[in-house]
């Protein structure tokens, strides 16, 4: 019985120990014991001409493998994800290095190294990319390797950014997003005003009808935008049963007259052989044959069963139908017009208070109203056609004009915000206007200042291009700028949502 107690207070004693002992081996998230500091991941953010490296790891410590998550985006306007490619890191120091390579992603854009470093010091990463189409390289210049692990928490640096708002690279690869440099340049003051699409002199021509009667369309395809060739039928006009405008019957006695003319003038000619008929005479006969001949060839030209031909006058599209099928028209009514669409004009309307500006316009940008897409004449091969001297009746407006090439999604007709580029801003700092994100009347950006870290930035902004902001106060030169995605992110922020995260930490 002693024996029993013995064993069953020395099993509780066991027991006991292996439960403090269990207790107390508690690990925190980073992996240290609590009380105690862990080595925090760090990050870095290289930009090559190519590619964006964004890489999270460990602090490099003898003899231990640290980990990388090696975030690679292909650069563009539209930053995309490497889905292949071979990626190899190196970590050089001196003269002596190792390396680690992947041939292929572990999921779109992330890449997984390792590295073990055996020396202590001051080093750099290499990372070399190799796909199909081309090669890059990123380094990383001072990175120090540690000695053990106790030395590296303690150079940890205790900063932090918590304003700072975090938008994920998985987050980016699924939207239109791109970053860039913030630039100084030249940017021109602007008169901003409205204009219209027109088209150019000579770019048009209209059809129009070449006799009375009712009008018939050629065919099944005289709708707008339609491509048509110089001397395709377009139209058909027909006196119908309409007796005075029978086309048919007018050539019929125009026939008959030719026929009856020819006839007495053969006769004539063999009478005036032996005299028997005047010189005057004879004339009158001639005469009478060359107008039946004239007045058939205008009856047959575009003519064919049914009517007279209206044609198209060049190669172009339809611009405008300008009459119903059936309709009764009269000769010289227009039917039609038809465009190249090769050359056309932009009409800005310049208010008279900027009058003393005129001699400094050069060029315009324009914002088509129907797809929000901005223009500069100069890229459209344009040039300033005309200003005019005098306004029109009671609009107190002088019209300027440019002659532009023309583009599909450029229709006439269309209207335009123009800006007027008038003098020079040298060396200004400049975005472009897609960076802009508007909040009731205060317009905002978004800074990367690193790979996955952005600030949302409060702008006072000067002249506006329609391509180009200028911004006066609230970002600097060379910062990197979201010039697409910038409301995503805002989107993003506002649900405090993000995605599952496979990084290394």
């Amino acid at each position: 019985m002693k024996q029993l107690l013995v064993i069953f207070f020395l099993g509780c004693i066991l027991l006991s120990c292996e439960q403090s002992t269990s207790e107390e081996h508690v690990h925190a998230p980073d992996g240290s014991h609590p009380g105690e500091e862990g080595l925090k991941s760090v990050s870095y953010t290289v930009y090559s001409e190519k590619s964006e490296l964004f890489v999270e790891f460990k602090p490099l410590v003898v003899g231990s493998t640290s980990n990388f998550a090696t975030h690679l985006t292909q650069l563009g306007e539209q930053f995309i994800p490497y889905t292949e490619g071979e990626v190899t890191v190196s970590l050089i120091i001196g003269t002596s290095g190792l390396k680690n390579s992947t041939m292929a992603p572990s999921s779109p854009g992330i890449f997984r190294l390792a590295l073990q470093p055996q020396k202590a010091g001051w080093a750099k990463l290499l990372f070399n990319i190799k796909t199909q189409t081309f090669t890059d390289q990123m380094i990383i210049d001072s990175i120090q390797v540690f000695n053990d692990e106790k030395t590296a928490i303690s150079a940890q640096s205790e900063t932090s950014n918590n304003s700072d708002i975090s938008y994920l690279k998985e987050q980016a690869w699924k939207v239109a997003f791109a970053n860039a440099p913030i630039v100084k340049q030249t940017i021109f003051d602007v008169i901003k005003t409205t204009g219209e699409i027109m088209s150019a002199p000579g770019d048009a021509m209209t059809i129009v009808a070449k006799s009375n009667g009712i009008v018939k369309f050629s065919g099944n395809s005289l709708l707008l935008g339609v491509s048509v060739k110089k001397g395709q039928s377009l139209f058909s006009i027909s006196g119908g049963e309409i007796p005075f405008e029978n086309v048919d019957a007018t050539k019929q006695l125009a026939d008959a007259e030719l026929l009856t003319a020819q006839k007495e003038f053969d006769r004539v000619a063999e009478l005036i052989k032996d005299r028997l008929v005047t010189q005057s005479e004879f004339q009158t006969v001639k005469l009478r044959l060359e107008n039946a001949k004239i007045s058939l060839s205008n009856l047959k030209r575009n003519y064919y069963s049914g009517g007279k031909r209206a044609d198209s006058p060049m190669d172009g599209t339809i611009k405008n139908v300008l009459v119903t099928e059936g309709q009764y028209v009269t000769a010289g009514q227009p039917l039609a017009v038809v465009s190249k669409n090769q050359k056309l004009v932009l009409k800005a309307e310049l208010s008279l208070k900027y009058t003393d500006q005129i001699s400094s316009i050069t060029d315009a940008n324009f914002r088509l109203i129907q797809n929000n897409k901005t223009f500069n004449t100069k890229e459209l091969n344009g040039h300033l056609l005309s200003i005019g001297k005098t306004t029109e009746v009671n609009i107190p407006y002088l019209p300027i004009y440019f002659q532009i090439d023309g583009k599909p999604e450029i229709i006439p007709g269309s209207f335009a915000e123009v800006f007027l580029n008038t003098t020079a801003i040298n060396n200004a700092l400049v975005i472009p206007t897609s960076a802009l994100i508007e909040e009731q009347g205060v317009f905002f950006a978004y800074v990367q200042t690193s790979g996955e870290s952005f600030q949302k930035r409060e702008l006072k902004l000067g002249v506006n291009n329609g391509f180009l902001v200028q911004v006066i106060g609230g970002l600097s030169e060379g910062e990197r700028l979201v010039t697409k995605g910038a409301y995503q992110i805002k989107l993003s922020q506002a649900s405090g949502t993000m995605p599952a995260h496979g990084h290394e930490h």
